[in-house]
């Protein structure tokens, strides 16, 4: 008997300024993965609709299909009686986050097949969300953009000796806006550009300033203009989105709370859709400008069919 079901996962923007690789925020800006298991109709089957269509052709080395298995490996691993690989695989993919502009559409894929095969595999809920968190982790490198599509709102994510672990927060911030450009950016390509030791001074600048930061999102958004410095990571990828750090100095010199959004080349700001009206001058040409609310939820099964368990 077939199985399916549609999985919603919202993106995510990582850092915000100072919380480099530990402060993410979940964005209502939502992909859906619809994934169906049909052994008697053994193959695999991709779709996709909106953003990135070419990445139907990866047949076995797209990554949602790459994380199914592995979600799989790790159920059969924990559970009484392996299910074996997934088999008869249909994936149908509603793209809408965009690929490569630090909006967390990588981690979108991660988390879309892993809560997809908590549903799909007979043992599914062995799959509890410290070891979902613990392989998205494992899989994308580091936590800050899988803990908010996860569970969504404001997360800080760190990595202990026991894996990685997330506190989610409930954000005063409701709404932001995303400058989102053309051009891509790989975060491998972003990540590269970083040094490998930073003067102490700014270290300690960036520390203060993440812990103002949790107090501007969570109860003063009247600090967030100081709260979003960054010292240790934009600066350093600006020769890699010239027109992103640019962009970036003109909304802050305006007095709006921006930041390169996750490993760029998308610019956020803690702003509104009608105050981004107002200084429309300072935006320019070439951005698609995306008003966005704050996701208070993160990664949430839409639909399972025939078979699923309840």
């Amino acid at each position: 008997m077939s199985r399916s079901v549609t999985v919603r996962v919202p993106a995510t923007s990582a850092n915000l300024g100072p919380g480099f690789d530990s402060l993410g925020l979940a964005l209502a800006l939502f992909d859906d993965v619809t994934a169906e298991l049909d052994p008697d109709a053994p193959g695999l089957s991709i779709t996709v609709e909106g953003e990135a269509p070419e990445v139907a052709e990866r047949g076995e080395r797209h990554l949602i299909v790459r994380v199914l298995h592995q979600a799989f490996e790790m159920l059969d691993a924990l559970a009484p009686e392996p299910s074996g690989p997934p088999i008869g695989l249909r994936l149908h993919c509603v793209n809408r986050i965009p690929h490569s502009r630090g909006l967390g559409s990588s981690s979108a894929a991660i988390v879309a097949a892993i809560i997809a095969a908590r549903h799909l595999h007979p043992h599914g809920e062995l799959l509890d969300d410290e070891r979902a968190l613990r392989l998205a982790t494992e899989i994308e490198g580091h936590p800050d953009n899988v803990a908010p599509c996860l569970a969504g709102g404001l997360t800080v994510a760190w990595t202990g000796p026991d894996g990685p672990r997330l506190v989610r927060l409930d954000p005063a911030v409701t709404q932001v806006v995303a400058f989102v450009p053309e051009q891509r950016l790989a975060t491998e390509q972003a990540r590269g550009l970083l040094p490998s030791t930073v003067p102490h001074r700014d270290a300690a600048a960036n520390a203060g300033r993440a812990a103002l930061l949790i107090a501007a999102l969570t109860r003063d958004p009247s600090v967030l203009l100081d709260a979003t410095e960054d010292r240790l990571h934009q600066r350093y990828r600006a020769p890699a989105m010239p027109e992103s750090a640019a962009l970036l100095e003109r909304l802050r010199g305006n007095g709006v709370p921006a930041v390169i959004s996750g490993a760029g080349p998308t610019v956020l700001a803690f702003t509104t859709a009608s105050q981004v009206d107002s200084i429309g001058l300072e935006v320019g040409n070439g951005w698609h400008i995306h008003p966005l609310d704050v996701a208070p939820h993160g990664a949430r099964v839409q639909h399972e069919g025939s078979g699923v368990r309840p």
